[in-house]
């Protein structure tokens, strides 16, 4: 069966409701995807491997189990592009690493293995930074991921390539992680919606790197619902993370449309972070905040601050020294695989190698105080609103890989650090490029954050907004 529409921009809830009843197969829309990555992702290279016939050969499962009967999943024939830090079994699994170049694992991460279980076609694994530490998608195995609405500049990092790839019609949902911004960033950057769950609400399992305090696995998607449907997926306990959550997460599509009359909403006036940033981008962001009183929700017209004095080499700690922890510290005993990192892999490892017990300690002691006055200062607000960054996305300098912007995280980089969630929602245009909404939430309080987000989905709709299909590097 041929399907007219074009498929490759229709969301995931309306593929799976096409593959169940049988009106296009899952084959079908694997295959039309596939042909329109290998066409148009060179010269934006969102793509590290492409599943190809594997997931042409899942895609045909799906449709063979539907027409004896079975009982579909939640994600039942719907592609799903994954995050080159998850292990994907049989499937080239690199970390963005020249090291793992040819690494093939012999399991899935438990959200491959959950998205799987669901219906899910693993379509293929999208770029991320040598093992998602830089603010840009960049390595060494393969030519920098580029932002599709004006490709002399960055898709963001590191979950650059799943943002690029949703941008580009390459796939309705993908999986991305986050531990100071990498899912809202790019999603910002790009023009899509991405949620960072909060701390513990999906487990950490089976990737690349480890953030026991600040990283969290999440979806990224063009619709609101696809990211709460994928969220539903992922977000279950899991015994063997010892941070993981243990309640059972609520559903977040059945209140998804129930609005967000009398939620009360303040401002949050990050004074540090307006210093480095474009007052045109947090003129637009603003104005986008401020349809949230048409929704009936209350917008404090008192903003809120945060005391976030120290936080960021604090964040510096924790993340670098858990990482190079967790993988590292390995690394470092074989000089020959030590020399082949990234220049910013290695001077994070270097760095955090020199971090003492006491800093570490006082690191830990600094974040317990940014929770609770986190806390204290949501205090009767139920969420908070901000830019995701308050810049577009840089143009690449290409003889430079260790840069820091401090305007990058200055948004974001607090709500991990506080263990909150947060969705990073396009609002608008500056100069030709997407800015993002930030809408942040109390820890376990998601449900609320896409609540919100698809109000703002419903007044300032993005869907229809594409950027050109062939563009030139400048």
């Amino acid at each position: 069966m041929t399907y007219a529409e074009d498929i490759h921009w229709l969301p995931a809830w309306r593929l799976r409701e096409l593959v169940v009843s049988r009106k296009v197969s899952a084959e079908e829309i694997t295959a039309r995807l596939l042909e329109r990555i290998g066409r148009l992702d060179k010269g934006i290279n969102a793509f590290l491997t492409l599943a190809g016939e594997g997931a042409i050969a899942e895609a045909q499962a799906t449709d063979k189990a539907i027409a004896e009967g079975q009982t579909p999943g939640p994600l039942a024939g719907v592609p799903v592009t994954i995050k080159d830090q998850f292990f994907t079994k049989g499937l080239r699994t690199t970390g963005g690493s020249k090291i793992f170049e040819n690494h093939i694992p012999l399991e899935d991460s438990v959200h491959v293995a959950r998205i799987r279980a669901a219906g899910g076609v693993i379509l293929g694994k999208t770029h991320t930074p040598e093992f998602g530490m830089y603010w840009r998608t960049v390595g060494l195995i393969s030519d920098e991921c580029r932002n599709p609405w004006e490709r002399r500049r960055t898709a963001g990092g590191s979950s650059g390539g799943a943002a690029a790839a949703l941008t580009m019609g390459f796939g309705p949902l993908a999986l991305g992680s986050d531990s100071g911004g990498s899912i809202r960033l790019p999603s910002a950057q790009c023009g899509i919606f991405g949620l960072l769950p909060s701390s513990g609400r999906v487990p950490q399992h089976g990737g690349f790197g480890s953030r026991m305090f600040l990283s969290s696995i999440g979806p990224m998607a063009r619709d609101v619902r696809d990211a709460a449907m994928l969220l539903q997926v992922l977000a279950a306990p899991m015994p063997q993370d010892p941070f993981c959550r243990t309640d059972t997460p609520p559903d977040y599509l059945s209140d998804l449309e129930t609005g967000i009359e009398g939620v009360s909403v303040a401002w949050w006036d990050n004074t540090v972070a307006e210093g480095f940033s474009s007052p045109e981008v947090l003129r637009v962001v603003r104005a986008a905040a401020e349809k949230i009183g048409a929704f009936g929700a209350k917008l404090d017209r008192q903003p809120l601050r945060l005391d976030t004095d120290g936080i960021d080499e604090a964040w510096r700690i924790l993340d670098f020294v858990d990482c190079r922890a967790s993988l590292g510290e390995e690394l470092e005993r074989d000089p020959m695989q030590f020399a082949q990192l990234t220049p910013y892999a290695k001077t994070r490892f270097e760095w955090a190698a020199g971090v003492s017990g006491t800093e570490y300690s006082r690191a830990i002691l600094r974040r317990a105080r940014f929770v609770r006055s986190v806390n204290e200062a949501f205090g009767d607000h139920d969420l908070l609103l901000a830019p995701t960054i308050g810049i577009t996305a840089p143009v690449i300098e290409m003889d430079n890989m260790t840069k820091r912007i401090p305007a990058l995280v200055s948004y974001t980089l607090p709500v991990n650090f506080a263990g909150c969630c947060a969705a990073s929602v396009p609002c608008g245009f500056v100069d030709g490029l997407p800015v993002g909404l930030q809408i942040i939430g109390r820890p376990n309080d998601e449900a609320l954050v896409l609540r919100a987000a698809r109000q703002f989905e419903l007044a300032l709709p993005w869907q229809g907004l594409h950027p050109p299909e062939h563009l030139e590097v400048a």
